[in-house]
Protein backbone atom coordinates (compact mmCIF):
# COMPACT_ATOMS: atom_id res chain seq x y z
CA UNK A 1 0.00 0.00 0.00
CA UNK A 2 1.29 3.52 -0.69
CA UNK A 3 0.49 6.49 1.18
CA UNK A 4 -0.14 9.55 -0.53
CA UNK A 5 -0.09 12.99 1.46
CA UNK A 6 -3.44 15.18 0.25
CA UNK A 7 -1.46 18.33 0.85
CA UNK A 8 -3.28 21.37 -0.51
CA UNK A 9 -0.95 24.38 -1.29
CA UNK A 10 -3.88 27.00 -1.51
CA UNK A 11 -5.06 26.50 2.09
CA UNK A 12 -1.62 27.41 2.95
CA UNK A 13 -1.41 31.58 1.96
CA UNK A 14 1.33 33.59 3.33
CA UNK A 15 0.21 37.23 3.89
CA UNK A 16 1.43 38.92 1.28
CA UNK A 17 -1.06 36.92 -0.64
CA UNK A 18 -3.95 37.24 1.43
CA UNK A 19 -3.49 41.12 1.16
CA UNK A 20 -3.29 40.74 -2.62
CA UNK A 21 -7.07 39.99 -2.71
CA UNK A 22 -8.77 43.77 -1.06
CA UNK A 23 -11.70 43.66 -0.10
CA UNK A 24 -14.93 45.41 -1.69
CA UNK A 25 -17.34 48.26 -0.98
CA UNK A 26 -19.87 45.74 -0.48
CA UNK A 27 -17.05 43.57 2.12
CA UNK A 28 -16.22 46.80 3.72
CA UNK A 29 -19.85 47.90 4.30
CA UNK A 30 -21.03 44.75 5.21
CA UNK A 31 -17.71 44.24 7.87
CA UNK A 32 -18.56 47.95 9.23
CA UNK A 33 -22.56 47.15 9.94
CA UNK A 34 -21.35 43.57 11.51
CA UNK A 35 -18.76 45.68 13.72
CA UNK A 36 -21.72 48.45 14.44
CA UNK A 37 -24.19 45.76 15.80
CA UNK A 38 -21.43 44.04 17.96
CA UNK A 39 -20.81 47.52 19.57
CA UNK A 40 -24.70 48.33 19.77
CA UNK A 41 -25.29 44.81 20.93
CA UNK A 42 -22.18 45.55 23.46
CA UNK A 43 -24.34 48.57 25.27
CA UNK A 44 -27.27 46.63 25.38
CA UNK A 45 -25.52 43.71 27.37
CA UNK A 46 -24.14 46.29 29.17
CA UNK A 47 -27.39 48.28 30.10
CA UNK A 48 -29.32 45.23 30.93
CA UNK A 49 -26.92 44.34 33.56
CA UNK A 50 -26.91 47.76 35.15
CA UNK A 51 -30.48 47.26 34.84
CA UNK A 52 -30.25 43.75 36.64
CA UNK A 53 -27.76 44.36 39.40
CA UNK A 54 -29.22 47.75 40.63
CA UNK A 55 -33.23 47.79 39.34
CA UNK A 56 -34.72 50.62 41.83
CA UNK A 57 -31.63 53.12 40.23
CA UNK A 58 -33.85 53.12 36.98
CA UNK A 59 -37.24 53.97 38.07
CA UNK A 60 -38.42 57.49 38.66
CA UNK A 61 -38.95 58.90 42.19
CA UNK A 62 -42.64 59.90 41.38
CA UNK A 63 -45.78 57.54 40.89
CA UNK A 64 -48.49 57.85 39.23
CA UNK A 65 -50.65 57.47 42.86
CA UNK A 66 -48.36 60.81 43.32
CA UNK A 67 -50.01 62.21 40.16
CA UNK A 68 -53.71 61.12 41.35
CA UNK A 69 -52.96 62.90 44.74
CA UNK A 70 -52.20 65.91 42.30
CA UNK A 71 -55.41 65.59 40.53
CA UNK A 72 -57.63 65.20 43.66
CA UNK A 73 -56.26 68.48 45.14
CA UNK A 74 -57.72 70.49 42.13
CA UNK A 75 -54.58 71.63 40.04
CA UNK A 76 -55.92 69.71 37.18
CA UNK A 77 -59.83 71.32 37.44
CA UNK A 78 -59.48 72.46 33.91
CA UNK A 79 -59.97 68.54 33.10
CA UNK A 80 -62.99 67.87 34.86
CA UNK A 81 -64.76 70.17 32.78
Amino acid sequence: MSSTHCGNSSAKMSVNEVSAFPLTLEQKTGFAFVGILCIFLGLLIIRCFKILLDPYSSMPSSTWEDEVEEFDKGTFEYALA
